[in-house]
């Protein structure tokens, strides 16, 4: 699907890489006020919910709930809510994500409200029913609080100043840290430096941080540049020596993140044990040879079957409206690299006149297609329409019926691309483990058009190896919003 998301201003990035937040400024202080009236709010959105669905039980004739019961309704659904960490500070705030705690709490709050009375004996005729309206009414409420309440916080953190954050460890993975932090100020965290004996020179591409010092100087680092969050990545330090700095951060008050060794093969669904003091990891990472994948690929084509059928219409009136601008034929067929290195056409409608362009890239014959080569532009005013809109991407529904894509999955590239990329980009070749997409989780994360190639293998390598529907359904859910918004294609 054809998206756009705000890209990062490589000034805005000099500009955190060198400022030194201000001692009298406290940071973040707007953002935890949002967070600290959360639950009040949250009280008052669910009696609320409450008294609608009591005027409307009443209106029904459904009213036989004791008022002991829907009262307690807001203190199990408010447990719940704490018990799953919605009234932490947390550094990254999602509605799509909080929404699924919500459906989940308001659920088992309204089946406890509605079943202890029935244990206890009282008349059961009407309490399904007002059970069910209590669950929408406080879903549909608490969802739309929470967006507020998010967006507030995303924006005192944007707006006011960032916490100042050390990270221990001047390697890869600590400055990509520090570069992601900046490039996500919703997070609230500015990068002020590291901590390293033995720092990494950092590439063009990086952050210039400054080290600040070694392991010994972290007490003064933190006195001098007020540091309120430490981020420990890796780096020389024993292991005795980096316990010690956690311990002094701790006995200060300063929040603590650690990033864990082999944090590539993480994936979010993992249980902890412990032996004694010692916690292992256990992960569970999807596979994509696994019964859940041909159960996707199954739902994607009866999916995009009936989508094809509901939109026969439209789709009739672009093909009409490409023959009309362009003249035949009606779809823009390339060849693209899909599941396991097969290739196979992708569909478009066509929105340009003339041929495909042919260039040359490390020798490499290379079909641009009907764009042709940059700058040239020989789009018709209707194709510029189909494009904004991204009415000429449904042609790949028919992909996806036909089984050589999928409507959620990492977009799909040409061969000679692959070729390519596969020499020179770690884990790319990873990407072809699934069928490709017609929108997928890096497009969605802002990782398209002229973006990092390693970023969006590695957000497409994530979303494989942490599939799931309800990621699948977030992705169509953003996907649709960012295409109401802006309507630029994703290619």
């Amino acid at each position: 699907m054809s998206i756009l998301e705000p890209t990062t201003n490589s000034a805005h990035l000099a500009g955190v890489a060198t400022h030194r937040p201000a001692p009298a400024v406290a940071p973040r202080v707007a953002a935890r006020r949002w967070l600290a009236v959360a639950p009040i709010v949250d009280a008052l959105i669910l009696t609320f919910a409450v008294t609608v669905e009591r005027l409307g039980g009443r209106a029904l004739g459904d009213d036989n709930m004791s008022v002991a019961w829907v009262v307690a309704f807001p203190a199990i659904t408010m447990a719940l809510l704490a018990a799953g960490g919605l009234y932490r500070d947390r550094l990254r705030l999602q509605l799509l994500d909080d929404l699924r705690t919500i459906a989940g709490a308001t659920a088992i709050a309204s089946m406890a409200t509605i079943a202890l009375p029935v244990l206890l004996g009282a008349e059961s005729t009407g309490l399904p029913a007002q059970g069910v309206r209590l669950w929408l009414f406080a879903t549909v409420y608490l969802t739309a609080s929470r967006g507020g309440i998010i967006s507030s916080v995303i924006a005192s953190r944007r707006h006011s100043a960032a916490v100042p954050t050390l990270i221990v460890g001047a390697g890869t993975v600590g400055r990509l840290i520090a570069k992601r932090l900046a490039e996500h100020r919703e997070i609230g965290l500015a990068p002020i430096g590291f901590l390293d004996k033995e720092p990494r020179k950092a590439r063009d591409d990086e952050l210039t941080l400054p080290v600040l010092g070694a392991s010994w100087d972290l007490e003064d680092v933190i006195e001098t540049h007020q540091v309120r969050h430490v981020i420990f990545t890796f780096s020389t330090a024993p292991h005795d020596v980096m316990l010690r700095m956690v311990d002094e951060c701790n006995r200060r008050g300063i929040r603590v993140s650690l990033v864990p060794r082999l944090f590539e093969r993480l994936p979010r669904d993992m249980s902890i044990d412990h032996l004694g003091g010692v916690p292992l990891l256990s992960i569970h990472p999807v596979s994509p040879t696994s019964w859940r994948f041909h159960v996707k690929y199954a739902v994607d084509r009866l999916v995009a079957l009936l989508t094809l059928v509901v939109l026969a219409p439209l789709l009739l009136a672009v093909a009409i409206g490409v023959l009309l601008s362009v003249g035949r034929p009606i779809f823009f067929r390339q060849r693209r690299v899909g599941r396991d290195g097969r290739t196979f056409e992708m569909l478009k409608f066509r929105s340009m006149r003339g041929s495909a362009t042919v260039t040359r890239i490390d020798g490499v014959p290379v079909d641009l297609g009907p764009g042709g080569v940059e700058g040239d532009d020989r789009r018709t005013r209707f194709g510029i329409f189909l494009r904004r809109s991204s009415l000429d991407e449904l042609a790949q529904l028919i992909n996806v019926v036909r089984g050589d894509m999928s409507i959620v999955g990492p977009r799909p590239e040409r061969p000679e691309f692959v070729e390519l990329f596969d020499r020179n980009v770690h884990r790319y070749s990873d990407r072809h483990r699934v069928k490709s997409g017609i929108t997928g989780w890096a497009q969605i994360s802002g990782l398209r058009g002229k973006t990092s190639l390693a970023n969006r293998v590695e957000w497409d390598n994530w979303y494989i190896e942490n599939w799931s529907p309800w990621l699948d359904f977030k992705i169509l859910l953003r996907t649709a919003g960012a295409v109401v918004r802006a309507g630029s294609t994703v290619e």
